[in-house]
């Protein structure tokens, strides 16, 4: 029996599912890249939401990149994401929602001493029916913000 939606969740509503599809990525200091990828929004009646991404090389199958969290509603339109890496990287984001776009931006970003130097990410996330669109932008390894990720995804049924 499916849990019932938690009241303070229901302005991320709209992100809960399964999502696949396809995303690109470039930075300055590497090569760009493609990548499928699977996001998976859900909830077990509590304030939050859990989530979990995946991604894979298109061609060779092979996994690149994952991370899990915690989506959390906050009054007034506001959001904090909890975000961790395999990699060694934590991140706190804060942000806005506004319908169904979701703008956050790293408040900490913590590291391993192994991890890569990470010192800032802001994501944009827009859902428009079925297609979740979302871009990443980040300040790292000595270059400043701009462009990493964006990706298409559609809902599973």
């Amino acid at each position: 029996m499916e849990p019932t939606l938690h009241p303070d969740v229901e302005p991320l509503a709209f992100l809960l599912g399964t999502w696949s599809g396809e995303g690109k990525g470039s930075y300055p200091t590497i090569d760009s890249f493609a990548y499928l990828e699977e996001i998976r929004f859900w909830h077990t009646g509590k304030p939050f939401l859990f989530y979990e991404q995946k991604t894979k090389h298109p061609v060779k199958g092979f996994p690149m990149h994952a991370e899990v969290g915690y989506w959390r509603p906050q009054a007034g339109g506001r959001i904090e994401i909890l975000f961790t890496h395999p990699t060694g990287i934590a991140e706190i984001q804060e942000g806005t929602i506004d319908g169904t776009t979701i703008d956050v931006a790293s408040k900490t970003v913590a590291r391993t001493t192994t991890a890569k130097e990470v010192v800032a990410l802001e994501r944009t996330f827009t859902v428009d029916g079925d297609v979740l669109r979302y871009e990443v932008r980040m300040a790292a390894v000595g270059v400043p913000l701009t462009h990493h990720l964006a990706a298409e995804l559609k809902r599973e049924a």
